[in-house]
């Protein structure tokens, strides 16, 4: 017998969840669930610290391409910190806009700081990268 009047939900019905498990990562350990502004602020420190395409658990589009920057130009090296941290958060589609972007070049190391726009509200975020 097959089921008469029922209703699908269609893609951009359904809102996935953003409940996770919270990590401590300078203790390297799990702290509990965490929901809402706190799971995409823990989503924004992950993606920015992990190598796109070198792990085979997540897929292209988690990520960063950070790395590859050591030994160019500052200029070439601001502009594609800006672009590379765009591309990688906009990829998660609880993330909006990234915002404010200031870069700080000194000797081999870049810190990018920037504001991050989600559906939950905004959070200023910062990341540390050799060039």
């Amino acid at each position: 017998m097959i089921p008469l009047g029922g209703n699908l939900m269609t893609a951009e019905a359904a809102l996935e969840t953003s409940r996770t498990y919270g990590i401590d990562f300078h203790k390297g350990r799990c702290t509990g669930m965490i929901d809402g502004l706190d799971a995409v602020r823990q989503a924004v420190y992950k993606i920015l610290q992990t190598d796109r395409f070198t792990h085979l658990i997540y897929d292209a589009n988690f990520g960063s391409e950070l790395s590859g920057l050591q030994g160019q130009s500052q200029g070439y090296v601001r502009s594609e910190i800006n672009r590379l941290i765009k591309e990688a958060l906009l990829a998660d589609n609880r993330i909006s806009g990234v915002e404010n972007m200031q870069i700080t070049i000194t000797g081999d190391e870049a810190v990018a700081t920037f504001t991050v726009v989600s559906i939950f509200g905004d959070f200023k975020s910062e990341v540390t990268m050799n060039v």
